[in-house]
């Protein structure tokens, strides 16, 4: 028969001798089989280390409601300004339903488009109009109108021509493509 591992531990004189359990006493008091057991009393350093994670999870806690105190708050200006610039833009947009024309402008890395009419074209290329966007929609507007959406929105404006100033490659505004 195999000996135990407890055994062969021992033997190798890896693991020190069991000591001796005293034996149960036989029977408590009457006063003392009623009374509450008290809980063993914990060590200084499993103190610290509990008042340590207590103090952790605190300030977990209260960085978590900071950052969602601050995400609301964000939130509750975006939207703010979604209003503001909505109530400004509302029935400013000089869209024309028959507009047959195609501007294109960059905006978002991808080159978009604006049908406007030949008029508005060449007030749109001369800096009397511009192109704001409101809800993922591209309106032209008045040149005030659009500086107003720019003061509210800064991404509002998105294209507003200097007649001005030079081109950067030589390709007119105006160029049909």
């Amino acid at each position: 028969m195999s000996e135990s591992l407890r055994d062969q531990l021992l033997k190798a004189g890896f693991a020190a001798k069991p000591k001796e359990q005293p034996k149960p006493a036989a029977k408590k008091t009457p006063v003392a089989a009623h009374s509450r057991p008290q809980p063993p009393k914990r060590k200084e350093a499993e103190i610290d280390l509990a008042r340590a994670y207590a103090q952790r999870a605190n300030v977990e806690r209260t960085e978590r409601e900071r950052a969602q105190r601050e995400a609301e708050r964000i939130a509750r200006e975006r939207k703010e300004r979604k209003q503001k610039l909505a109530a400004l833009l509302a029935g400013k947009s000089l869209n024309a339903a028959d507009a047959d024309v195609p501007r294109h402008f960059p905006h978002g890395n991808k080159i978009r488009r604006i049908y406007c009419t030949a008029e508005q074209l060449g007030r749109l290329n001369g800096g009397e109009l511009a192109v704001a966007q409101l809800a993922g929609r591209y309106l032209l507007v008045t040149r005030e109108v659009a500086l107003a959406a720019q003061a509210i929105e800064p991404d509002a404006l998105v294209l507003l021509c200097d007649p001005h100033a030079a081109g950067e490659d030589d390709v007119p505004a105006d160029l049909m493509w």
